[in-house]
């Protein structure tokens, strides 16, 4: 059964955003040339994503390149997803692929373990949302050795600039990792949250980095997976 892989953003009127999505997809293209993908969007852009998932002619998989569930997932995906040649793939984060590429960006902002690493996510009413933010900061402060406190761009858990405030009062140099995927809205934000530095989002730049690639491939075959057996499973019972 051939799956398609419907790579789907929020959306942004942001065209820096545009193109760091266009980036990854464009990567995961390059990476996987037997897989037709599609692109797609939950808000702010067309195409929407059960609009697309609708025009395929045969199974697909929606990818969320998206950190962590939430209100698009749970509805706007679940949603497109309905139909029984259709799945969704789990969210991007947490994974320590991402974990690698938030050590790059402190590693090109000269982050030494002097300095005191705040993780600075988008911000969600979503418990479920917020728990995976969390575990993306136990994964980093493993890797970094350290405890990592967690600050959020909106949403009801610690604003970033109270976090922030806090740590600062140690008298070192506060570092934040933004865990975005984008240039955009939050990230604008972020650099105005009180910290000494702010690395850049996950995606930003011409090319996406490779494990950020690999984490969309591999979030699809998951997927695909499981829906092959699926399938397999009711011809069986035909």
């Amino acid at each position: 059964m051939t799956i398609s892989l419907v790579a789907t953003s929020h959306g942004t009127r942001v065209p820096e955003a545009r193109e760091a999505i266009t980036s990854l997809i464009d990567g995961v293209r390059a990476s996987a040339p037997h897989l037709d993908v599609y692109e797609a969007f939950v808000d702010v852009q067309d195409p929407y994503v059960g609009d697309v998932v609708e025009q395929i002619d045969g199974a697909a998989v929606v990818v969320p390149l998206l950190l962590a569930p939430g209100f698009h997932v749970d509805v706007d995906i679940v949603n497109a997803t309905t139909r029984p040649k259709a799945a969704a793939a789990r969210t991007l984060g947490p994974d320590p692929r991402l974990t690698r590429v938030l050590l790059k960006r402190l590693a090109e902002v000269g982050a030494t373990r002097d300095d005191v690493i705040v993780l600075a996510g988008a911000g969600s009413t979503n418990d479920v949302a917020l728990r995976s933010v969390d575990a993306a900061a136990r994964l980093l402060g493993t890797a970094w050795g350290s405890p990592i406190p967690v600050g959020h761009v909106g949403g009801k858990a610690n604003p970033i600039e109270d976090v922030v405030r806090d740590v600062a009062r140690s008298g070192r140099r506060v570092v934040v990792a933004s865990y975005l995927m984008a240039p955009g809205f939050f990230f604008d934000r972020l650099t105005k949250c009180g910290a000494d530095v702010v690395t850049r989002p996950l995606l930003d730049g011409p090319e996406a980095d490779p494990d950020l690639v690999s984490l969309v491939i591999d979030r699809y075959a998951e997927a695909a997976d499981l829906l092959d057996q699926t399938h397999a499973a009711r011809e069986r019972w035909m």
